[in-house]
């Protein structure tokens, strides 16, 4: 069953300039279909009222990586 999910790009003051709503099946999963959006800045991924976590463009690369 999948669940609801939004990343959000945040500005250089913060505030959030974006977001994009995605369906994932975990937060793990959430969290690999975010990182394509960091390659805009900070992401950060929310399911629902609960923040999963906050991606940077630098952490994001290296986790591809490795996969």
């Amino acid at each position: 069953m999948t669940q609801q999910y939004r990343a959000y790009l945040v500005g250089e003051n913060g505030v959030f300039r974006s977001a994009e709503a995605f369906e994932a099946v975990s937060d793990e999963s959430a969290l690999r279909i975010a990182q394509q959006f960091t390659r805009h800045g900070k992401v950060e991924v929310w399911q629902l009222g609960r923040k999963i976590a906050v991606l940077e463009p630098e952490e994001a690369a290296r986790l591809l990586t490795r996969q």
